[in-house]
Order: C-alpha cells, then sequence, then structure tokens
C-alpha cells in the first residue's frame, strides 16, 4: 500500500501535521486540543482547491495549515461540539460553504449550506468524495469515502470507526446495533482490506486491520 513519503499518521496536539501524497489528492492530517481532535485538510493536486474535514478547534493551527490557499468548503462529520469549536470562525475566515447530514445541522452551531445524505457527492476540486451515513454515534454521522486512489480507498469516519471498535453509543443497546449494521454494510461490506480508515480521534488504521475483530465488538456490545 502507498502510505506516501514517510506518512504514518500520527500526531499530536501542539506537534507538527502529517502529509500524505496520493496522485489526485494531498491529505494534512493534525491533532488539535483539549480532546485530541482529528483535522484533515483535503487539497485537489490538479486546481488547488481545498476542504477541512471538522473544524474542531485551534482556529488559528487550522488557518495556518489552509494558508493562502483559499478554503472551499467545511464538512462536520457530527453534531458533537468538540469537533466544530472552531467552525464559526474558520468559515468567518475564509467564506468556505459548510456541509453536514440535515440530522446533525440542527445541533451545529453554524448553519449548513449544503446538507447531504446517505450516497450524495462532495467534491474538492476535481476529487470527488462519497458520502456514507452511518447512525449511531449520532443520527446524522457520515463518513467521506474517497476511491479514485488505484492502490487503495481512504474513508474520514469520524467517530463511528476506530483502531479497536466503533465510536462511542453511550450504552444505547439500540444505537450500537444500528452503527455495527451500518459499519458492516457499508463500510466493511464493500470496502477492501487496504481500505485507510481516517478516525476523528487517535491514530489511523485500516479495515483489514478491524476486520478479524466485528464478531468480538458484536459480542462485547461497545
Amino acid at each position: 500500500m502507498n502510505i506516501g513519503a514517510g506518512y504514518t499518521g500520527e500526531v499530536t496536539v501542539g506537534g507538527p501535521a502529517d502529509t500524505r501524497e496520493l496522485p489526485d489528492l494531498t491529505i494534512t492530517k493534525v491533532a488539535v486540543g483539549p480532546f485530541d481532535n482529528n483535522c484533515y485538510l483535503l487539497r485537489c493536486a490538479a486546481t488547488g482547491e481545498q476542504l477541512l474535514v471538522d473544524a474542531a478547534n485551534e482556529t488559528d493551527t487550522l488557518l495556518r495549515l489552509v494558508g493562502d490557499s483559499g478554503l472551499a468548503t467545511v464538512v462536520t462529520t457530527h453534531r458533537h461540539a468538540d469537533h466544530v469549536q472552531a467552525l464559526e470562525e474558520v468559515v468567518a475566515a475564509t467564506g468556505a460553504r459548510t456541509v453536514a447530514h440535515p440530522l446533525d445541522a440542527p445541533a451545529i452551531p453554524v448553519p449548513t449550506m449544503d446538507p447531504v445524505v446517505d450516497g450524495d457527492e462532495v467534491h474538492v476540486g476535481e476529487v470527488t468524495l462519497r458520502v456514507v451515513h452511518l447512525v449511531g454515534h449520532t443520527p446524522g454521522s457520515v463518513a467521506l469515502l474517497y476511491d479514485q486512489d488505484g492502490d487503495a480507498p481512504h474513508l474520514f469516519t469520524g467517530d463511528c470507526l476506530f483502531p479497536g471498535g466503533p465510536g462511542n453509543t453511550f450504552g444505547d443497546a439500540a444505537a450500537f446495533a444500528t452503527l455495527m449494521d451500518g459499519l458492516e454494510a457499508k463500510v466493511f461490506g464493500p470496502l477492501p482490506d487496504r481500505t485507510w480508515i481516517y478516525p476523528g480521534h487517535g491514530k489511523d488504521t485500516t479495515l483489514g486491520a478491524e476486520r478479524p475483530h466485528l464478531a468480538e465488538w458484536r459480542s462485547r456490545g461497545w
């Protein structure tokens, strides 16, 4: 698998970003405090257009990452407060359009300009990202799938999938079952083991690393 020029996905709050160069897309990952959130800046290689996944916090950090190239879009993966602390300031500074699922949009402190549902497409320059709606962590959580890289798909999962298991469903057995059903049907089912996972917190992983544990997650209930 091409992970590009030493990319590891291991970032720390206050530390440097990590950048992955794909043929058509550059992915830059940075961690922001105080909850160790991951934010991802995606840049189209052909046009230079940029998209941010989750303006979680540390506006200055995110704007330095954006630089002088401008920011076209911010996608909010879900409505939880730790993922939107810098959203208002980033949008005010850049004029970026805001994207979120309509089930979570009312709880996001900036109006959603472009609501998206399962199967919709979000574009950054000539790059297409497909929206994957996953219910359970929140009603309107979304993941973003980039599958134009011939080497492997890339999936930005917000807080729906991490190394070691699905996102927190806060003791709600029905929500856990719904999230697992969605992950198995929409993520583990159609996507190959080499799919790279970019979560909302912590280290990256792959579907191949996580797939053997699906039954274990079901059994433990979290």
